[in-house]
């Protein structure tokens, strides 16, 4: 195996262990709902940048399916946004909030950027860093919005039974 490919499969494991950890069992089904929706939104973005030749994966798994990486769209991006929708301060000053989106969404740029330059699992054509921490927030914004929108929605059903 590979150098980068043991590094991808590294960070799934730690990936998939944050989930284990951080993710009550009383909150699995908000996880699932902020997991699926990311992932339907960055399907989308990875498909569009990668399959344009803005950014290459040169190593990831699947090669044959399309040229967006599987392990960052499918998994870990929307992993992370699981992690952000459960913690989301909600009662919080919106400078509190605005932090927690900076800090979510330059966790992940800077991940990328150290991805980038350290292995061969992502690389930039016409690409630039700011235009994926634009796009990570957001996605992340979209994605809250949904989570709001959908859970209350389902406490308004549930009140009524």
């Amino acid at each position: 195996m590979s150098r980068n490919k043991g590094i991808l499969l590294i960070i799934w494991t730690i990936t998939a262990c944050l989930l284990v950890i951080l993710v009550p069992k009383s909150k699995v089904r908000h996880a699932v709902v902020a997991f699926l929706f990311k992932q339907a939104i960055t399907w989308l973005f990875g498909l569009l940048v990668s399959e344009k030749g803005l950014i290459k994966y040169p190593v990831r798994f699947f090669k044959k399916a399309n040229k967006s990486s599987f392990s960052f769209e499918y998994f870990i991006y929307p992993s992370m946004c699981v992690v952000f929708n459960l913690y989301y301060p909600t009662y919080k000053h919106r400078a509190v909030k605005l932090l927690y989106y900076v800090c979510h969404a330059g966790f992940i740029t800077i991940s990328e950027i150290l991805a980038m330059r350290y292995t061969n699992l992502i690389k930039y054509v016409k690409w630039k860093w700011y235009w994926s921490f634009i796009t990570i927030s957001m996605t992340y914004y979209s994605s809250h919005l949904f989570y709001r929108w959908f859970f209350k929605k389902v406490q308004v059903v549930n009140d009524k039974v």
